[in-house]
Order: C-alpha cells, then structure tokens, then sequence
C-alpha cells in the first residue's frame, strides 16, 4: 500500500498535465483553421470592390451615352423642322405655277431645293452615322418625306416624269464624307413621301382645269392613278406600314377629286370650270373635302 500510493500520485499527475494541454492543443488548432477563412473573407471583399467599380463604370458609361444620344436626337429633330420647314416655301413656291410663269417659278424651286439640301440636309449628314440611321429615323423622318415631296413635285412639273429613289440619294452623296457612311433615303420615307405628292398634284390638276389647260390636268390625273395603283400592290406586304395605310386612303380621296374634275369637264364642259374648289351646291366637287397634309 505504501508502494502504490506515489504510482497512484504519479498518475494523477500526468492525468492533470494531459488535461491541462488539451486546451492548448485545441486553442492552436482553431486558431490555424481561422486563418484561410480570413484570407478568403479579405479576397472576397476585394473581388466585391473591384466588381462594383467595374459596374459603377459601366452605368456611367452607358449614362453618358444616352445623354450624348437625346442630345443628338434634339439636333435631328431641329435640322428635320428645318427641312420640313423650307421643303413647304418650295412647294407653295411651284403652287404659283401657271402657264405665263413656268420657267420662272420651276427655276426657283430649283434654286429653293437644292438650298434646302446644301443648308439643312447636310445638318441631317454630320448629325447621322452608322447605326444612328435606324435609331433616330422618328426624329428626322419628317423631314425627309417633306423634301421628296417637293423633289417629286418639282421633278414631276418639271419634265412629267417621276424621280426615282435612287436618283434623289445620288444627290445627297456630295453631302458626306467620302470616308463615312452616306445617309441614304429608304424606301419607306420615300414612298411615305410619294403618298403626300398626290395632295399636291391634285391640287394643281384642279388649278390647271380652272386656267384652261385640261390636257395637263389629265396628265397629272393618270399619273396619280399610276402612283396609286402601283402602291396597292406593294403596301400590303410592308412590315412597318400604319402610317402608309392612312395615307392610301387619302391618296383615293386625291384621286377621286381628280377624276371627278377632268370628267366633269368633258361631260359637262367649260360651265363648271369656274366652280371648281368652290362652295356653289352645284359643283361637282361637293361631297369630295379639300385634304390638307
């Protein structure tokens, strides 16, 4: 018994070395397995940095963008009014039109026209390139239906004769530069623009009646007939063709107005031709409006 009492000492106090290790063992193993988790959370929030920075530059990048894009839709729609605008003063110009002032009148149309496309048309060429062509086409497409409406009108009083797409966007190549992109006109303005010349060769056939040139007005009769038959046939498979729809109905309208005035004239003579464009209940143009476009 004397004996085992230091084996039994001896024990206990390895059994309390052991016991007072352990804490120390399992405080330098957790502290070993923390460090990566901190290495891990420190790169994770400098990829998150570094992500949003990326994005904040993106967003302004894409901001500035469109500002400069509205910006230069604004400058569009001023050069298109412009147009617009000075494409009118050429059609009221060839209204004045009569059998004594031709020459005169069509050159100055001319002179008119070609200022509208040197001035504000090639606004229109430093203002368009690339892609921005379909991007902005609502913006400055008003214009260019009002400047192929008063080409065709000149073209037409000019020589008879219609001027053709490609004929009116060989014109607009010396605008741009040789380098660049030209702005071309498609086919869509270009017939949208066809479509309103019938309005004013309606108006000048009844002008022509009224001033005695009859054969003229049936010139101008079967030509708009022509216009508008061709365009039936081609409007139904257009993709983007609301606004040309309406406008085929007021094209018949013009047509109607014409026709009913050169045959009236041939049936009933020379009586109504003052009547024509008049209110008197007894004109045969009651019934079909006056169309403004």
């Amino acid at each position: 018994m004397l004996h085992s009492f230091p084996s039994s000492l001896h024990t206990h106090r390895v059994s309390l070395f052991m016991a007072a290790s352990k804490p120390q063992r399992l405080f330098q193993r957790t502290d070993v397995q923390s460090s990566p988790k901190r290495a891990r959370t420190m790169a994770t929030a400098t990829t998150t940095t570094t992500e949003s920075a990326a994005m904040r530059d993106s967003f302004a990048k894409y901001a500035q963008y469109l500002n400069d894009l509205n910006e230069k839709r604004e400058r569009v729609v001023k050069a298109s009014r412009d147009v617009t605008m000075n494409s009118k003063k050429v059609i009221f110009q060839v209204r004045r039109m009569s059998k004594y002032n031709k020459l005169e009148v069509l050159e100055k149309a001319e002179k008119d026209l070609a200022a509208v496309r040197d001035q504000h048309i090639s606004r229109l060429v430093r203002e368009l390139q690339g892609t921005d062509f379909w991007k902005l086409r609502r913006a400055y497409s008003p214009g260019i239906q009002e400047y192929v409406e008063a080409a065709t009108f000149c073209s037409f009083c000019t020589s008879g004769t219609l001027l053709k797409l490609d004929e009116i966007n060989n014109t607009l190549l010396p605008l741009s530069d040789s380098s660049l992109r030209p702005l071309q006109i498609n086919i869509l303005d270009y017939l949208l623009g066809l479509a309103d010349l019938t309005g004013e060769l309606m108006r000048l056939a009844i002008g022509r009646i009224s001033d005695g040139e009859i054969q003229f007005a049936e010139k101008i009769c079967r030509f708009v007939r022509d216009i508008y038959r061709e365009l039936t046939l081609v409007v139904p498979h257009m993709d983007d063709s609301s606004d040309m729809k309406i406008k085929m109905d007021v094209m018949l309208q013009s047509v109607m107005k014409i026709e009913n005035a050169c045959f009236s004239v041939h049936v009933r003579g020379s009586e109504y031709t003052g009547l024509l464009g008049s209110d008197d209940p007894n004109s045969f143009l009651v019934g079909v409006p006056d169309i403004e476009l």
